[in-house]
């Protein structure tokens, strides 16, 4: 690396979670996030020449960044929640094979430290709503709402006209404000979990962690979801994830490690006992609203779950 390319580096440094927690809200995935990161910050470099003011750096980042993202989708595709991949399981029935989905997944803040803050909009509800949108409209709604860009400079970035970018914004929000799929489960601008919540979370981790079927019972909400990608099958419904609780998940013992907040609400490292031993089995989002858990977002693709895992090794 030359000393141009190092003090570039260190410029666009402070910019870097920013940036990729913007690639994810584009494209839905950690991994895919990174990506995107990685293919900006390139084409920033070669067409470095072309930031004509300083000052406009961070504009001029999100910019390539947003590009690079649509690129990104335009071959990619969106990625899917559970729920828009068919209707609930029956607990009873055997499950499907892993899928490709492609699948929303969860952040992985490259800075675990780091507070997240309320205009940033990490929830996964709202992630995987966003996924439903053409691309312009989805751009379009994250440099405004979320990054507070004006429509002028939108339509700069993404090479378009104030009109469109203004008819994106309408058509998108229209399209997010009416998702019934997502209502029961999306929150606006909630910033942090309320304690009542954060102490209902803790309380089905541990109870999860205990097999105490009917202390998580009690948390649940009537119309509780359980997701589990790559696996297609979820479940909606106290009378159905109860059943699926104890046929399928508690036929092994779990141990719950606590990973912090991820995507804005408390998440848990799942050991599964396999072979004698604790092993990294899910990675599990425990959404609460009002003192009840109403998401149980689990994710087991083998991958993602040693990601996790690492981090708390």
């Amino acid at each position: 690396m030359t000393g141009d390319q190092r003090a570039f580096g260190q410029l666009v440094e402070p910019y870097r979670r920013e940036l990729i927690a913007h690639a994810y809200r584009l494209v839905g995935s950690s991994a895919d996030a990174e990506d995107v990161y990685q293919e900006a910050m390139l084409a920033a470099w070669r067409g470095r020449g072309t930031l004509r003011d300083p000052r406009a750096l961070r504009s001029w980042l999100h910019t390539v960044t947003t590009r690079a993202g649509l690129r990104f989708v335009e071959k990619r595709g969106p990625r899917l929640p559970s729920w828009d991949e068919g209707g609930p399981h029956d607990p009873t029935k055997p499950l499907d094979p892993p899928a490709d989905g492609p699948w929303v997944e969860p952040f992985q803040d490259p800075d675990p430290a780091h507070v997240v803050e309320r205009w940033e909009r990490l929830e996964l509800a709202w992630i995987a709503a966003l996924q439903t949108l053409p691309p312009l409209q989805r751009a379009a709604i994250l440099l405004k709402d979320v990054l507070g860009y004006s429509s002028v400079e939108i339509a700069g970035m993404l090479e378009t006209s104030p009109a469109a970018v203004n008819s994106a914004l309408q058509r998108g929000r229209d399209t997010l404000s009416s998702t019934p799929s997502e209502e029961s489960l999306q929150t606006v601008g909630t910033g942090s979990v309320k304690e009542a919540d954060r102490q209902a979370a803790e309380r089905f981790a541990r109870a999860f962690a205990a097999s105490d079927i009917d202390a998580i019972v009690e948390l649940l909400n009537a119309d509780v979801r359980f997701t589990m990608p790559p696996l297609p099958a979820w479940f909606k419904g106290i009378d159905d994830v109860r059943v699926f609780l104890e046929l399928r998940v508690f036929a092994t013992p779990w141990q719950m490690i606590p990973l912090g907040d991820v995507n804005g609400y408390p998440a848990y490292l799942g050991m599964q006992w396999q072979h004698d031993a604790f092993r990294p089995g899910a990675v599990i989002i425990i959404h609460t609203f009002n003192g009840t858990v109403r998401w149980i977002a689990t994710f087991v693709e083998p991958a993602l779950v040693e990601q996790w895992a690492a981090r708390v090794q």
